[in-house]
């Protein structure tokens, strides 16, 4: 039988750092194919959605390696490397959305017309999740990219191409749908211009103006990029993940005595809705330590504890900020007096699962009240959780889905009775030592 997972006693306190931030950690292994000298990031995540990046670069030539959580990324002799080929080079994405969301924009220029194609495959989830977002607007661009089994979906065949600036309006914010955008427009003839990335993360940005990108700011958020630029080499520090370290704070926010704190913390503006959240929720939360330089990402301390348990809204504006946390969020709501409102997070519907109603039936089995919505959850608390026996534990279900199984390991902190996950191996995407994080923490309590 799959372990148990563990409850809570008490109290749960003390201070732990968690792994470097996911979306930062798939730039630095993607960028470093672009660099004109080697590349090095300290506090790479090593995990297996990062480890698909790494290996697509590997495999496109780059001199690329982790050892000592540090990753180094020589750029080799670029798409000089894959002349000669006569069969296209195949990519495994694996679970990863980023990393084959922002291949098709990095390869549509940077492969030579006439050379060798990529192929982009990924997993059966992967395989399912929807690809037109990126694959119409690099098509506006002139890119090269075929579907080669249902259209819009992996696997797709990107080819070199001689790739037009465009201006294009986002019809929703998105990071990854910019970021393809910036790096075709990289290669591109002209000036690019992307309206309606709003709140979306801009990792991206300041990864490209370290290795020395010139991007224009724009109104509203729009930016602007020109063709034909070089970008340089990157030495950064990788910040803790704020959706790994959102499971631990919101333990600390849902049990009565709790603190929590978690060392090396982004602080990219961003990536900080998860907090405003927990302080519209009654918990207090503090920073501490700031640090980081002017380009690139920022790091603290963030100190979270038990306050004056209240119901919290999401609306769709805030969605961008913290939208891999809504699974953590989901959870504390349940603990909360009144009802909790998350709207605006239809884009949850096509994540590694149906988050939205993944957690909402979750939820219901362990007793608390939820009202699924097209675009979010109503969650009224507080309430009652309850597991299953210990010979007859609940199951919760996961589907493959890391951020599901790390929520629902936080529910189970708080619940009477057993529980345990269908997957639990799952968290291994992005977080392969939470199961020991969440022990340690637990025994400091």
């Amino acid at each position: 039988m799959t372990r148990l997972l563990p409850t809570a006693a008490g109290p749960v306190t003390g201070a732990l750092s968690v792994p470097g931030d996911k979306s930062v950690s798939h730039r630095a292994a993607l960028f470093g194919l672009l660099a004109t000298g080697p590349c090095r990031a300290t506090g790479w995540l090593d995990a297996a959605d990062t480890r698909s990046s790494l290996a697509a670069v590997q495999r496109l030539g780059a001199d690329a390696s982790y050892e000592g959580k540090v990753l180094r990324v020589a750029p080799g002799t670029g798409p000089a490397a894959l002349v000669g080929r006569r069969d296209p080079v195949a990519i495994d994405c694996g679970n990863s959305g980023t990393t084959a969301r922002l291949l098709m924009g990095l390869l549509a220029g940077w492969l030579p017309p006439g050379g060798p194609d990529v192929v982009l495959s990924g997993d059966a989830s992967l395989s399912g999740r929807p690809m037109n977002r990126v694959i119409e607007p690099l098509r506006g661009m002139d890119a090269d990219i075929t579907c080669l089994q249902e259209d819009g979906r992996l696997p797709v065949r990107v080819g070199g191409a001689d790739l037009q600036a465009v201006e294009h309006e986002l019809p929703v914010p998105s990071a990854q749908v910019k970021s393809a955008l910036l790096l075709a427009g990289l290669h591109a003839r002209g000036r690019t211009v992307i309206h309606g990335g709003g709140a979306s993360r801009d990792h991206t940005e300041r990864l490209l103006r370290v290795m020395g990108v010139r991007l224009e700011d724009l109104p509203r958020g729009g930016l602007a990029i020109t063709g034909g630029q070089q970008p340089g080499h990157f030495d950064i520090v990788v910040p803790g993940d704020p959706s790994s370290a959102a499971f631990f704070l919101t333990a600390a926010a849902m049990i009565p005595g709790s603190r929590v704190t978690v060392t090396g913390h982004a602080l990219n503006e961003g990536r900080l809705g998860a907090l405003r959240m927990l302080r519209r929720a009654g918990a207090d939360v503090t920073l501490a330590r700031a640090r980081g330089p002017r380009e690139g990402e920022m790091l603290g301390d963030v100190t979270v504890a038990y306050g004056r348990p209240r119901p919290f809204t999401i609306i769709g504006d805030e969605i961008p900020t913290l939208v891999d946390e809504i699974p953590a969020l989901a959870v504390l709501a349940t603990a909360l007096p009144g009802t909790s409102v998350i709207s605006g997070a239809q884009e949850l519907r096509v994540k590694e699962s149906d988050r939205l109603a993944l957690m909402a039936a979750n939820l219901q089995r362990l007793g608390a009240k939820v009202t699924e919505k097209p675009d979010g959850l109503e969650i009224t608390g507080p309430a009652r959780l309850r597991g299953g026996t210990e010979d007859a534990p609940l199951v919760l279900e996961t589907a493959g889905d890391h951020r599901i199984a790390m929520a629902m390991a936080i529910a189970a902190l708080t619940a009477g009775g057993h529980c345990v996950l269908d997957d639990p191996g799952c968290v291994a995407v992005s977080y392969p030592d939470f199961f020991n994080a969440l022990g340690a923490l637990l025994r400091r309590g």
